[in-house]
């Protein structure tokens, strides 16, 4: 099948426009299950009534797994913060909000937050026993209601078109503490500017009546799970640090 150029290309697939679909076709390293798992993630959050595109199938094509979706034309929020910092605030109003919606749904039935972070700790090479285990040990004391959240939400994943907002990459949702979220977003900021980290924290605990020291007591753990991720942009010593600072050996 021939797709042409992708218009879009992340670290796990490859995204393809197709008589007004978008595929999504993810490299063949990945496990069997994993347009699966996706896919019924995207499908929880668009049954939810959030703004989500929605799945249409999910195949293969020419061997590779594939999602096939409802695609959603617009500029990602992420383009129009760079292309006009001087409003950054605004955009980040707009960011938060959206957030907000996610975070105040309770799942029925999604995989646990502390699950899927157990696994990420456990599978980061450069963490050792003893700094896993601590880890691990903090992860059991933190207690919460479990909400929707996002996992991977950055205004990147944020696209906007006529003034809606569409939500995308669903693959890292789980039901958890919403300030384990916020604390991952935070994070995600901070690679980049800390500028726009500490205006996006304070307005959402501003919001939210959270203080940014509750959102840190996940900073460790939020870190050590991000070392798992093969991520050339982002620096490892600096989780490694942040780990050290709130958990220290």
């Amino acid at each position: 099948m021939d797709l042409g150029a992708p218009i879009a290309i992340g670290n796990t697939a490859k995204i393809y426009l197709v008589q007004n679909m978008a595929i999504k076709i993810f490299n063949e390293s990945l496990p069997k299950t994993e347009s699966t798992y996706e896919a019924n993630k995207q499908k929880l959050a668009y049954s939810c009534g959030l703004p989500v595109p929605k799945v249409i199938d999910v195949t293969e094509i020419d061997g590779k797994q594939a999602i096939v979706m409802e695609y959603i034309k617009g500029k990602t929020l992420g383009s129009m913060l760079l292309e006009n910092m001087e409003i950054a605030e605004y955009y980040m109003e707009i960011f938060i909000d959206v957030q907000q919606q996610i975070h105040m749904i309770v799942p029925s039935s999604l995989e646990p937050m502390s699950q899927k972070l157990r696994l990420q700790i456990e599978s980061a090479p450069i963490l050792d026993q003893r700094q896993k285990y601590k880890l691990m040990n903090r992860l059991e004391l933190l207690t919460y209601e479990k909400r929707l959240c996002h996992g991977d939400f950055h205004p990147f994943n944020l696209v906007m078109s006529d003034k809606n907002i569409t939500i995308i990459d669903w693959v890292d949702a789980s039901a958890g503490d919403i300030r384990a979220d916020i604390y991952r977003t935070y994070l995600l900021y901070s690679q980049f500017s800390t500028e726009l980290a500490e205006i996006y924290l304070q307005l959402y605990c501003k919001r939210s009546g959270l203080s940014k020291e509750e959102v840190f007591e996940w900073a460790p753990i939020i870190a050590g799970a991000r070392l798992s991720e093969t991520v050339s942009s982002e620096n490892s010593q600096r989780l490694i640090e942040i780990i050290n600072r709130y958990c220290p050996q």
